[in-house]
């Protein structure tokens, strides 16, 4: 008996605007910023010219990109100690991120 394939193999997900603006969430953990939050979701999860779309996003609706995590750190700062993720800091810089 031969078995055949009958669907692809999905090798990631389709992030349309819409998929994207998903991201923009309106909660957190306790004692966690909102906007902290929703900007290290979205960067752990896209890839970076999905990243630059919901920063432009963010942005739009008026959420913080220098907003910290409970330790006062923005995301830029934590995503600098990562050479491999100098786009995301490009992206955030040039969104006005400091």
């Amino acid at each position: 008996m031969v078995l055949k394939k009958d669907k692809q193999k999905v090798l990631g997900e389709v992030f349309d605007d819409e998929r994207i603006k998903t991201f923009l969430i309106d909660s957190a953990p306790v004692g966690v910023s909102v906007d902290f939050h929703c900007l290290e979701r979205a960067y752990r999860g896209m890839k970076a010219e999905n990243f630059e779309t919901f920063v432009k996003f963010f942005v739009e609706d008026g959420r913080d990109l220098n907003a910290t995590n409970t330790d006062g750190r923005t995301l830029l700062s934590l995503v600098k100690e990562h050479e491999s993720f100098a786009e995301y800091a490009e992206i955030l810089e040039s969104a006005g991120a400091s």
